[in-house]
């Protein structure tokens, strides 16, 4: 039997640097309540204000929850997958809510799962985009200090000027193409460099 190698004080050293990024998925938690806190609020707002609001509005607002939704599944991805990856194994085997990407997640994996949530949220934030810019040219365009008033007041039905131009929505549009040849581009690595095909964890 190969004895056991006993790691020097520097490799433990920097093997236990690895626990200082605890603090940081601890803060993506706090981030997470406040995703939760933003929902609600704007839950609230949809319901208390629904019969004075029209489809377009009703549909962005539903948008904006969409993308809170979503954004929040991404923390989770990264707070859960992160932590498994890089800092220490939750040991969920046998877990009858263990998510079923975490048997076999990886650096590789992880990567690719958190590019297509981004354009997932990048897609929802084109489709608000795109139902907003009906009114381009009908509103003159926003001065820049009441650009953010503005955009709440659209939510709202009552926007007297516009927040967005057709160069901005075309930059928006070809932003959104990039991510989605980038997570190409990062998919194809993976599965060129062997990452694909990688096997589930040993739950042993």
């Amino acid at each position: 039997m190969t004895p056991q190698h006993r790691p020097n004080p520097l490799s433990t050293l920097i093997f236990a640097s690895r626990w200082l990024q605890l603090p940081l998925y601890l803060g993506l938690i706090v981030a997470q309540g406040v995703y939760v806190y933003l929902f609600g609020k704007e839950l609230w707002h949809l319901i208390m204000d629904a019969s004075n609001l029209g489809e377009q509005q009703i549909m962005l607002i539903v948008l904006g929850l969409i993308d809170v939704v979503m954004i929040s599944n991404l923390l989770v991805m990264v707070i859960v997958g992160g932590y498994e990856t890089f800092v220490s194994r939750l040991r969920l085997e046998g877990h009858p809510d263990q998510p079923e990407w975490l048997s076999h997640v990886n650096a590789s994996v992880l990567k690719v799962k958190l590019a297509l949530s981004i354009i997932g949220i990048s897609s929802i934030h084109l489709l608000k985009t795109f139902i907003a810019a009906g009114a381009l040219d009908g509103l003159p365009l926003c001065p820049p200090e009441l650009m953010n008033a503005a955009a709440s007041a659209a939510n709202a039905g009552a926007a007297k000027c516009a927040t967005l131009t057709s160069t901005g929505v075309l930059w928006q549009t070809i932003i959104h193409a990039v991510f989605i040849l980038s997570a190409i581009g990062i998919a194809w690595t993976d599965k060129l460099m062997g990452g694909g095909t990688s096997t589930a964890r040993d739950p042993h």
